[in-house]
């Protein structure tokens, strides 16, 4: 393994950032290659622990020859949000100097050259033109969030599903989000919309993999769901091709939810208050049941306000802060068909 340090320069004097990369080369230029960061929404860290669980069975594959293709992992993708913190709560989603949400307003290219980035910017740009420097030509590309409170899921460009599902079979997640639209310039949408308009033999949709990786809930650090998550990784990279391990067995098929994104109703909260849930992320509910209670004027006649089910479908996600204010969003419910307020692009700031 090679590990090498990142400097992005500050918007004043003195000061700068840093994080390192790690390198594993491959004995295989033919064989995919892939990129794995985690934690560019700097406070969501299952993904940072379980490549801490997985950096030592990559190097193990190292020393053992097993290595095909080149592997590029950033365990601290955002350097810049890791030191952000307000009265002593972190922020690590938002850049405080642009007020831009760190996975947001990446460049969407027209083809996959790294030529037609821009060179300029505020800090919080440079870092993301960086991270797509590193990124961009890797056939396999896998982003490490986490959500509030939630289910494992994927979000995956509908060009490449159902190609993937030998990736998520492998990760073991519960389910997968399709989408096709990014107006927003999410990293993914800017891993795999540069695929989208060149010659097949550039796009090898056959190999690339482009995914957000949400590991459940922001709270779920734990050492044994590292070893789980880096187990799927390293499934993955096997089932790949990345890397060789004929001892390991074929994962089967994949069996959770698949929705498109457009069926994911996000439930805006009518009134602010305490929320009281009545589900959890996994249960599936019925058309008209009571997901949750708005607790807005608390001791008073008429001071709750109930929320229910405007189809049936599956809990994904729930706020892990149960303070809400009027119009935030309540929990995300995969329903079986297209929700009436349907989104098309990402679904929250």
């Amino acid at each position: 393994m090679q590990k090498s340090i990142e400097r992005i320069a500050g918007d004043s004097e003195g000061v700068s950032y840093e994080f390192p990369v790690f390198r594993f080369d491959g004995s295989d230029k033919a064989a995919p290659s892939a990129y794995l960061q985690a934690a560019l929404h700097a406070g969501e860290l299952p993904g940072v622990v379980a490549i801490d669980a997985l950096v030592p069975m990559l190097s193990r594959a190292e020393a053992e020859g097993r290595i095909k293709g080149n592997i590029t992992v950033v365990p601290w993708a955002n350097p810049i949000g890791r030191a952000q913190y307000l009265y002593g709560d972190h922020q690590g989603r938002f850049h405080l100097g642009t007020r831009t949400n760190f996975n947001r307003s990446f460049p969407l290219l027209a083809a996959p050259d790294v030529t037609l980035l821009p060179a300029h910017g505020t800090v919080d740009q440079r870092l993301k033109t960086r991270l797509l420097q590193l990124s961009i030509g890797h056939d396999i590309v896998l982003d490490l969030h986490c959500d509030d409170e939630g289910l494992a899921y994927l979000y995956v460009h509908t060009s490449l599903w159902p190609a993937m599902a030998d990736c998520a079979a492998a990760m073991g997640v519960d389910a997968v989000v399709l989408w096709d639209e990014d107006t927003d310039g999410t990293f993914e949408g800017a891993s795999i919309i540069p695929y989208q308009n060149v010659p097949a033999d550039v796009a090898r949709f056959d190999r690339r993999v482009a995914t957000t990786v949400e590991y459940r809930g922001i709270l779920d650090v734990d050492g044994a769901l590292a070893d789980s998550d880096a187990e799927g990784l390293y499934r993955l990279l096997v089932a790949r091709g990345v890397i060789l391990d004929q001892a390991l067995s074929t994962s089967g098929s994949f069996t959770g939810i698949v929705a498109p994104i457009e069926n994911i109703d996000m439930m805006p909260a009518p009134r602010s208050g305490a929320i009281l849930y009545e589900v959890k992320p996994g249960d599936r509910v019925a058309k008209g049941a009571l997901l949750a209670t708005i607790v807005h004027a608390p001791g008073e006649a008429g001071g709750r306000t109930q929320v229910f089910a405007p189809q049936a479908g599956i809990i994904l996600t729930r706020r892990s802060r149960r303070i809400i204010r009027a119009g935030e969003d309540l929990l995300k419910l995969v329903g079986d068909r297209k929700s009436a307020d349907a989104r098309s692009g990402t679904l929250e700031d």
